[in-house]
């Protein structure tokens, strides 16, 4: 496994303190876990709204579905397509859609130069696990009866979403399906049993989630089913084989042992993994790509690691 720690400055940028400040107004009582699936909902679909002008010029997108699952292609008409995307947002398998991360995806699709497909997967408690695995297997499998072949392929996703991108890719290898060309984890949700050393050491420097919230989450999407169960935390199943992962994890986030760990199994099962540790950030910093230098650099570190195995791929 190689590790690497992004350069920082001594402190972080004056944009990204200002941008932590707004989180934790913003977004932090929507991830509380106190509120309604409902009202958490039409919060982050208040949010949502005030920031649908930030995307890249160029920034196309489409509502279609892929593989019976409802969805958006994101692209920018200025980068052009070298590949694709199947991008799986975070939201704690209970809020968030395509386009609470519109913002994000657009990035991904401009500095990358990848059509995205950003699906819309059904989301607890009406659609207990494994229905978001489910969805994203479909999308997947949607992919490549398009037409597009897995070389060309890219699984991504944040938080939850990035535990659904492992899942993904543990579906299909599972089906036979041929497996992506690479993973892109954003301080994945691995292991729902939540035990890791940082749930408690890191709650007092969580700007988003909290112990509590992480809890009642858990709760709404197994609805029962053993948190062990490879599908729900891939941090417990066999890796070997999976395809290249980057992970990208904030070293003072609950979910910062999420990422370390993982990247320690899937490096013991040898599997190809970069893990990127980003210092004093908060949990998908990445959102706010665009808008502040941190999340910026954690967007062209993906599209270096995506453009050298997508290239790989295509020249093996």
């Amino acid at each position: 496994m190689k590790e690497i720690i992004i350069e920082a400055p001594t402190r972080p940028s004056l944009r990204a303190r200002f941008l932590r400040h707004g989180t934790r107004f913003l977004l932090q009582p929507v991830l509380s876990g106190s509120l309604s699936p409902e009202r958490q909902r039409a919060r982050l679909t208040f949010i949502t709204r005030l920031m649908k002008f930030l995307a890249p010029r160029g920034t196309l997108a489409t509502q279609q579905t892929l593989g019976g699952v409802p969805m958006e292609w994101v692209e920018n008409i200025h980068s052009g397509v070298q590949g694709y995307m199947l991008y799986l947002h975070g939201g704690a398998y209970v809020i968030g859609s395509p386009q609470s991360h519109r913002n994000l995806t657009a990035h991904l699709a401009k500095h990358c130069a990848l059509r995205v497909a950003v699906i819309d997967y059904r989301l607890a408690p009406e659609h207990a696990f494994p229905a978001a695995v489910d969805d994203a297997l479909a999308a997947y499998r949607g992919m490549l009866d398009m037409g597009i072949e897995a070389q060309d392929i890219v699984i991504a996703g944040d938080s939850a979403g990035g535990g659904l991108t492992l899942a993904c890719a543990l579906a299909a290898r599972e089906a036979g399906l041929p497996l992506p060309a690479a993973l892109v984890c954003m301080s994945p949700w691995t292991d729902l049993t939540n035990v890791s050393e940082s749930m408690q050491k890191n709650a007092a420097t969580e700007v988003m989630l909290s112990y509590n919230g992480i809890q009642t989450y858990t709760q709404q999407y197994l609805q029962g089913a053993d948190p062990r169960t490879p599908f729900a935390s891939p941090l417990h199943a066999d890796l070997k084989g999976m395809p290249p992962t980057l992970i990208q994890v904030a070293d003072i986030e609950v979910l910062y042992n999420d990422s370390t760990r993982y990247a320690e199994a899937s490096k013991k099962a040898g599997v190809e993994t970069v893990l990127q540790v980003s210092p004093d950030l908060w949990h998908v910093w990445q959102l706010y790509a665009g808008q502040m230098p941190e999340a910026d650099d954690a967007i062209w570190h993906i599209a270096q690691f995506i453009g050298v195995h997508l290239g790989q791929s295509r020249s093996a």
